[in-house]
């Protein structure tokens, strides 16, 4: 049985037995011009596949949420267009529904909840609307020129999660003149940035390409006339030897960039080129062989030349973005780099590194706020995950400093955000989580660490949507497909929860074998085998972690979960003895909603230590 992650439409016409009743022929003959001059055109142009005909309606997937969105809105405009001339009472409308799901494949055919909960929002869209689940809608944010009206959780008919409705709200032409909105839909000018090969002979310089490319998509994504699929699609693709066309065609871009970099000293070559994967032509190819300072010069060319070989028009403020370097020192821009690298490993020797990196960019640019917010980060982290002795009022200032050198800097609200939410400021963090995730939605330190402030306070339906995307982010994070895990099994959804273990064991493993001294993904190997239920494997991970390092917090936790899972309840209490001194007010929250702790919460033992951990 193959299953997939996938965007599914689902279209209907309203009204479609009146207006059979009315003209059987020619509501017939319409609904096929609409379908064969409009929605198939539209669905071939954004990569969609047609999985059938439902009479009056279709179902559709898309590999991409972006393009099911923008072929969605493509649709109602065109439809609308067309109906300019058509009496009222005639007119063919249609509802779309939109969402993103786990589907069952079979036979070319999809099935299962994602589909049910698409075909669910089309019945409650407006006629000539289209409804959107929280998921497309945040992966959309502001990648098309959209907004966004919130309809609320809603109860839909056989679905038994209440769905985050959102209204999409389209610019329709005035059906009385004909006249089209003149709101752009980016359409064919969409681009993958496949990740920089590093040419330099020295792994340990992976960093630097990386940030480039990274750095590369995030000034594309600041253009309102181009779709730019995001770094944890096109970081997917690195080291995979595949033919331009296939990669396009999985990804439903027409154009993919690719080059590679060399720095040796302080000279930088990178070469880049543009190819229509439609012909694979080479539309735009370039060479930089020069000093390193003029790094961000290269960067702002690169998107420059790709935005005149598209011919998109880009508006004053989005050139300013681009053309504004974060920093105009480059020594500080590689050591952020290599912070960067280091603070999304997550482990307490990386962090530490990553922390020094950091200070050293600003002793080299004092006014550079992507480091600052990098420091109040590794600080953060330190602070609540090892309990470093870190003033949480000196993080904060931290984070301040960053904002007042950029308040539109997404990683500072989210820092900012991050240090309140430690401090037990939530309704202050919760605006500054908002503000990031607006900024940047596809920010991992906002999705992930919003996803445990909701996570905390036993919200799993929007802890899963966050956590989802922290774990599709950054293919190295584990800790996001582990607490993925705990949350659907708190849902009654406990086959989902173990299909999110295996991804965390897996990771869990990997990073271990990559940082042998460290036991943070030891133990959460550990945890992702209870939670599979691989008793044995559990046991054995748990122990080596306790070996490597007794006395972490982190650690001594996740065995008290390991053990509960397993049903020691012994054990588990015992664990959980030990860590009574070192307990803090952050983990009340955690032992409240942790469902690893179900099976131990009866015991009068744990009731006793919840008040004593309460009152301490």
């Amino acid at each position: 049985m193959e299953r997939r992650l996938t965007a599914i439409l689902a279209a209907d016409v309203v009204g479609y037995s009146r207006l059979m009743g009315i003209d059987e022929a020619g509501t017939l003959k319409a609904f096929n011009r609409h379908r064969v001059e409009l929605i198939e055109p539209a669905i071939l142009e954004y990569g969609g596949r047609v999985v059938k005909l439902l009479g009056d309606g279709l179902l559709v997937e898309f590999g991409s949420v972006v393009n099911a969105v923008a072929c969605a809105v493509e649709i109602q405009r065109g439809i609308a267009l067309g109906n300019a001339e058509v009496p009222e009472e005639r007119r063919i409308r249609f509802r779309i529904g939109v969402n993103l799901g786990d589907v069952i494949v079979e036979g070319g055919d999809i099935f299962g909840d994602g589909v049910n909960v698409a075909a669910r929002l089309e019945a409650v869209a407006d006629p000539g609307g289209i409804a959107v689940s929280s998921s497309v809608r945040d992966h959309v944010g502001a990648r098309l020129d959209l907004r966004f009206e919130d309809r609320g959780r809603q109860t839909l008919k056989n679905i038994e999660q209440k769905v985050h409705v959102y209204a999409v709200l389209v610019d329709l032409p005035d059906q009385s003149t004909g006249v089209a909105s003149e709101t752009p839909i980016a359409g064919t000018r969409s681009i993958v940035v496949l990740p920089f090969t590093n040419m330099s002979g020295d792994p340990d310089q992976e960093y630097f390409s990386d940030g480039l490319t990274e750095d590369i998509i995030t000034d594309l994504s600041k253009i309102s006339g181009l779709l730019v699929t995001p770094r944890n699609t096109t970081f997917a693709y690195k080291g995979r030897a595949m033919k331009i066309g296939q990669i396009a065609c999985e990804l439903s871009v027409r154009y993919v960039l690719q080059g590679s970099v060399r720095a040796s000293g302080g000279r930088v070559r990178i070469s880049a080129q543009m190819i229509d994967a439609c012909n694979e032509d080479h539309l735009w190819a370039d060479r930089y062989d020069r000093d390193l300072t003029d790094i961000f010069a290269i960067q702002d060319e690169i998107a420059h030349a790709i935005v005149g070989q598209l011919k998109v028009k880009m508006r004053p403020e989005e050139v300013r973005a681009i053309e504004s370097d974060p920093t105009t020192n480059v020594e500080a821009y590689t050591y952020y780099l290599r912070g960067r690298k280091f603070a999304r490993t997550m482990t307490m020797s990386y962090l530490i590194m990553a922390r020094r990196m950091f200070y050293k960019a600003v002793e080299l640019d004092p006014n550079y706020a992507r480091a600052y917010a990098g420091i109040a980060d590794c600080d953060s982290a330190l602070y609540i995950w090892y309990a470093a002795e870190l003033p949480i009022d000196e993080i904060l200032e931290m984070t301040s400093k960053a904002l007042a050198l950029d308040p539109n800097l997404a990683e500072a609200h989210a820092a900012r955000a991050i240090a309140l939410h430690h401090a037990a400021r939530d309704q202050e963090a919760d605006v500054y989580f908002a503000r990031a995730l607006a900024l940047d939605p596809n920010l991992f330190e906002a999705n992930f660490h919003f996803a445990h402030r909701l996570f905390k306070r036993g919200q799993f339906e929007d802890a899963i949507i966050y956590f989802e995307r922290s774990a599709s982010l950054y293919g190295d994070d584990y800790v996001s497909p582990v607490l993925l895990a705990a949350a659907f099994r708190s849902l009654g959804l406990p086959e989902d929860g173990r299909k999110w273990a295996a991804e965390g064991a897996v990771r869990a493993e990997r990073a271990a074998e990559q940082n042998p001294g460290n036991s943070a993904p030891v133990h959460r190997a550990a945890l992702a085998y209870a939670q599979i239920g691989d008793d044995r494997r559990a046991v054995s991970w748990i122990n080596r972690a306790l070996a490597m390092d007794p006395h972490d917090v982190i650690t001594r936790y996740n065995a008290v979960c390991v053990h509960a899972l397993l049903g020691e309840t012994d054990r588990a209490v015992e664990h959980m003895q030990q860590l009574l001194p070192n307990s803090s007010s952050y983990q009340i929250g955690w032992f409240e909603n942790d469902s690893d702790l179900d099976n131990i919460r009866s015991d009068p033992r744990f009731i006793e230590l919840m008040a004593a951990i309460a009152q301490q």
